[in-house]
């Protein structure tokens, strides 16, 4: 329902959608006589609203203040993704990984790293000193969010 391209997959679909499928509408209506149209395409709003859904619920990526957290939601078949995120004058290379597990073997499930050093938490505090820094998030194989979460929460109370 979400992606503008699932309105429009069959002919009959985009009949009944008749607006852009690769722009994300604001509206699509619910009452007859135009049920599934779809309205106020190009309208930046609802755009932006798609933007903050990705970014925060499905990457995971919240930025408090001086701090960026971090919750993914991933689908299964993501083993990992890459970022570059600015704050300020300064760029963060972020990859979230999935490690494979096998059977009971454990690993350091919700450890996050920045150049090299463990964090206490599912977050990294930002400074702007103009430099470029490598973060490495690793999510449990097993359970994707329930760990980093924890974390997350942990370190807001």
């Amino acid at each position: 329902m979400i992606n503008p391209v699932n309105h429009a997959r069959t002919p009959e679909g985009a009949a009944t959608y008749l607006v852009e499928p690769y722009v994300v509408a604001a509206d699509i209506y619910a009452l007859a006589p135009h049920t599934g149209r779809g309205g106020w395409t190009w309208y930046t709003g609802s755009a932006g609203w798609m933007y903050r859904l990705v970014v925060e619920s499905l990457l995971g990526l919240r930025r408090e203040m001086d701090r960026l957290y971090f919750t993914p939601c991933l689908p299964a078949e993501w083993k990992e993704f890459k970022l570059h995120y600015r704050y300020r004058e300064t760029y963060y290379h972020i990859t979230v990984r999935r490690p494979e597990v096998e059977g009971d073997e454990e690993i350091d499930a919700s450890s996050v790293t920045i150049d090299g050093v463990t964090q206490d938490g599912a977050f990294i505090a930002l400074v702007d000193d103009r430099r470029e820094h490598r973060v490495e998030v690793r999510v449990d194989g097993r359970d994707p969010i329930t760990q980093m979460r924890i974390g997350a929460l942990q370190h807001t109370r």
